[in-house]
């Protein structure tokens, strides 16, 4: 997201910066979206083959990435992590070293005890829903099994509806 104004305003992460009074913020100005746009493409470029990646990049307009090609397994967003410790009560699998280094793995890189291999980690994660292209990829972003419909962006200019369907359009529709 974008906060303050003018010269001043600065480019954050709304999950971590904290919320205060009289806070200015937008959440879908132009400098947002061609940052979003530039953290989808890195993402695509870690891991072109995932389906959720190459979604939102095909629903962001994203068709091609500047940065190298790395085809890894891991984009190290956390979901996994989270899902077996908050949702199955787990907490077989975590983050360790910092960097370039970092990964997500077992304790001591052994299979643990505490792991009861549900497989929910695999459910939730974005890397391991692989993208079908057929015999004959046509690049990084496919975008052929998209259906993505734009959301009232010309009606409001910092924000974004994230209702589906929009309540203004359906208020619009209902006019008609």
């Amino acid at each position: 997201m974008e906060i303050g104004e003018g010269q001043t305003a600065k480019l954050v992460s709304s999950c971590t910066y904290p919320a205060e009074e009289g806070l200015v913020v937008r959440t879908h100005s132009k400098r947002v979206e061609q940052a979003r746009k530039m953290v989808v493409e890195v993402l695509l470029a870690t891991c072109p083959r995932s389906r959720t990646i190459q979604d939102l990049a095909a629903s962001m307009g994203v068709q091609r990435t500047r940065f190298k090609v790395k085809n890894e397994d891991c984009i190290l967003c956390g979901l996994c992590v989270r899902m077996c410790a908050e949702q199955m009560q787990g907490k077989a699998i975590g983050f360790v070293n910092r960097g370039e280094l970092r990964k997500i793995t077992t304790p001591f890189d052994i299979r643990s005890e505490e792991c009861r291999l549900c497989g929910a980690c695999m459910y939730i994660c974005p890397v391991c829903q692989l993208r079908c292209q057929g015999p004959e990829a046509p690049g990084v972003v496919c975008g052929s099994c998209l259906n993505v419909s734009p959301v009232c962006l010309e009606k409001y200019e910092d924000a974004l509806c994230y209702l589906d369907p929009c309540c203004q359009c359906l208020k619009e529709e209902v006019k008609k």
